[in-house]
């Protein structure tokens, strides 16, 4: 329960947040997007871009994923990651409600868990933010890579891309490269595509339990993990002609004769 005072600075922390008004600063385009076995594509036109997430999934050290596997049991790691993800995608529903206003809600025994999270983000993690450019938007570097971010947006006066999480407790910093990486690649994105000035990146994390977490990345830094994104891009195409080679193998000249 909270106390008087611990109501109010909610109550106001609410009102602020209240405030952030949409600006059409910028268009945004909206890619088809393809799913095949797993990994994501996006088509804008000029065939198909790999996902993001699909670049940091198939570049990305398995090792953790593959001994906390091993200590729950497959079944029990499915069941964790199968409610985590209901859970995340209706925390961002709330969340994408509360910046455009169009309606949502869930009922749900998930629904109940993802709601107050949502909301603590609103409370805590919005009050910076003047103005948003768009939210769950589509962003693509032409040739290399697209992705959906949740919101871009005015936070402290400083252009941003801002990234929604739900996690089963809280993050050490050290634990969360690929988020960052992720703020990198969205910045690239749209600094190339729209002539933008991004210069911050933003986490907003809450767990279960309510607990919040913010994690930022400004200019130099963001600059730092935009070098390390490319590089992983770099990485994932390696591996993409290395299938491809493999699969090329049992291939003989006289398969070609017609």
């Amino acid at each position: 329960m909270m106390n008087e005072k611990d109501l109010k600075e909610y109550e106001d922390n609410i009102k602020l947040a209240k405030k952030m008004k949409k600006s059409n600063k910028y268009r945004y385009l909206t890619g088809q997007r393809y799913e095949h076995h797993g990994s994501r594509t996006y088509d804008f036109g000029d065939g198909k871009l790999p996902s993001v997430t699909t670049i940091l999934a198939k570049t990305k050290n398995q090792e953790y994923l593959t001994a906390w596997k091993k200590k729950v049991g497959n079944e029990e790691a499915e069941r964790i990651k199968n409610h985590s993800s209901k859970r995340g995608t209706s925390m961002h529903k709330f969340l994408e409600d509360h910046i455009t206003g169009e309606g949502y809600d869930d009922l749900s025994d998930i629904g109940k868990e993802a709601r107050p999270m949502a909301e603590k983000i609103i409370e805590i993690g919005f009050p910076p933010i003047s103005e948003y450019y768009g939210s769950e938007i589509t962003l693509h570097y032409p040739g290399l890579y697209a992705g959906a971010t949740d919101l871009v947006c005015l936070h402290n006066d400083m252009e941003t891309i801002v990234d929604f999480k739900q996690s089963n407790r809280p993050k050490n910093r050290d634990w969360i490269e690929d988020y960052f990486l992720q703020i990198a690649a969205y910045a690239m994105a749209h600094d190339y595509v729209h002539k933008s000035n991004i210069r911050q990146g933003v986490i907003m994390i809450c767990t279960p339990d309510l607990y919040y977490q913010e994690f930022k990345i400004q200019d130099a830094e963001l600059r730092k993990w935009k070098h390390k994104w490319l590089k992983r891009v770099d990485m994932y195409h390696e591996l993409q002609f290395d299938e491809k080679e493999q699969a090329n193998v049992g291939i003989k000249a006289e398969d070609f004769k017609t």
